[in-house]
């Protein structure tokens, strides 16, 4: 069990998705299910000697059949991949908080690369990037073509070194150069403070190594400063997820003792799985109870928990758990909707296969996979709405998605569809009316900082918890 705790990781959607692998054929029948079909693989071998023989030019072995693989990867789900060396070491940088580079975590979309998040303080962050921006060119050398990993390892590099990304931003219509100076990104995945009416806000921005501790002493900390604390926002927004254990730690500090946090069904047995707010869950490399100093009145101060379009896997996982138990009230737009597990199998001492074994369900059994979780208070993110959350990609959105197997997803592809064309068409109309100082002006507008006094959603739940009246969202694409 122990060992399965350290190997199941729901790792966030931003993480390396580039896949490589290798690939051993074995001349004898393996038992079962698992017996070789010889005709595909007559077939793969017919392929690979005529590429061999006939190609325009030569190619290596280990590339031809590390390709191979790499398409049998990538044609099982966006979040399975095979992680080579490079990639294997840049994911335990990750998970420990620690790496170089820009501070951005990406997908792909039509063959670029995407921008999920870049991290707070990052050198990306602080050059403007934002959520949603398309990077088309990695200095001289277009995205279009290059596969995801490749563009990860362009990415990194020596701290101190420069590249220039080509943005394109769908909200504004316009393409522009960003030139940004590598860094060593060392994330604080907790920030907290005190804010309005003895409020706490606390902010996880991924779930790492260090989250479940360093969440324990954040909530000690604001129980000496405030202790007349009566509610607690935690905000989730652009939280990509993580490792299980810290979604498992972070939920079971505010629920009781041995409460249902998640569980997991899969094809092994070992995929099928129940995780408990019990240390033996959650803990990673402490000797006690990591959560043994949290005050008792977290246990039960009325909460909110802040989520967005950008909130996936193990984000989802601690907001579908409070929500379930009615321990917090939802307040944001409809999560990303990952609700697959990822299990790391190490293959050797330095490479591993990222595979999806299950699915998870909340406590009360709801299966979140391209559906997310609905905010019970939908707020806008911005005073005047959110137009641009049209443009937003979600995992129903993706074409090679895990169905969820609760419900059907057409009605709602359809209904996204549908309202997305209405939305687009409403943007379109309002463009149309500004003036050309109006373009201007948005063109250099920035979202607001999380934590902010100009933090619209942020300011809704204070408001929420003082008793006063919340702005709800207008949109129908929470």
């Amino acid at each position: 069990m122990r060992q399965l705790l350290r190997n199941i990781a729901l790792i966030g959607i931003g993480l390396v998705a580039g896949i490589a692998a290798t690939i051993q054929l074995s001349a004898t029948a393996q038992q079962g299910a698992n017996t070789l079909p010889l005709d595909e693989l007559r077939t793969l071998s017919n392929v690979f000697g005529q590429i061999k023989r006939e190609y325009v030019e030569p190619i290596e072995d280990k590339q031809l059949l590390t390709d191979a693989v790499k398409g049998m990867v990538s044609s099982l789900d966006p979040h399975s991949a095979y992680l080579d060396k490079k990639d294997f070491a840049e994911m335990q940088e990750q998970t420990a908080g620690k790496f170089a580079g820009l501070g951005i975590e990406i997908t792909s979309e039509d063959g670029l690369v995407k921008v999920l998040n870049p991290i707070e303080g990052s050198p990306a962050a602080k050059a403007g990037l934002q959520a949603g921006d398309l990077i088309t060119r990695l200095d001289d050398k277009p995205v279009r073509g290059m596969s995801l990993d490749k563009a990860v390892r362009t990415m990194r590099g020596t701290p101190g070194t420069k590249i220039t990304l080509t943005i394109f931003r769908k909200s504004e219509e316009r393409t522009f150069p960003v030139t940004i100076t590598r860094a060593e990104i060392k994330v604080q995945s907790i920030k907290a403070k005190i804010v309005d009416n003895n409020i706490a806000w606390v902010r996880i921005t991924s779930f790492q190594e260090r989250t479940i501790p360093d969440l324990a002493k954040k909530l000690a900390e604001l129980a000496n400063k405030d202790p007349k604390l009566k509610g607690l926002v935690l905000d989730l927004r652009n939280n990509g997820g993580g490792l299980l254990q810290g979604a498992v730690g972070v939920a079971a500090a505010f629920l009781p003792p041995g409460a249902v946090i998640v569980s997991t069904k899969g094809q092994a047995p070992d995929s099928r799985q129940v995780f408990n707010a019990v240390p033996a869950m959650y803990k990673l490399n402490e000797s006690g109870d990591p959560l043994d100093e949290v005050p008792p009145l977290f246990k039960k101060i009325p909460m909110v928990v802040l989520v967005n379009a950008y909130s996936a896997s193990a984000s989802e996982i601690v907001a579908g758990a409070l929500q379930d138990f009615k321990r917090a009230t939802i307040i944001g737009k409809t999560t990303f909707g990952k609700g697959s597990v990822q299990t790391v199998r190490p293959l050797s001492s330095d490479s591993a296969l990222k595979i999806t074994t299950a699915y998870y369900y909340t406590p009360n059994g709801r299966s979140i996979q391209a559906f997310g979780i609905k905010p019970d208070i939908p707020v806008d993110q911005n005073k005047d709405g959110d137009p641009d959350d049209v443009l937003i990609t979600r995992e129903i959105d993706s074409e090679k998605h895990l169905r969820n197997k609760q419900s059907s997803e057409e009605a709602l592809i359809k209904d996204r569809e549908k309202r997305r064309l209405q939305e687009l068409q409403l943007i379109e109309e309002r463009n149309a009316k500004k003036t050309p100082e109006e373009r201007e002006k948005e063109k250099g507008k920035r979202p607001p900082e999380f934590g902010s006094n100009e933090d619209f959603m942020l300011q809704q739940a204070v408001a929420f918890l003082s008793g006063q009246t919340v702005k709800r969202s207008a949109s129908k694409l929470e």
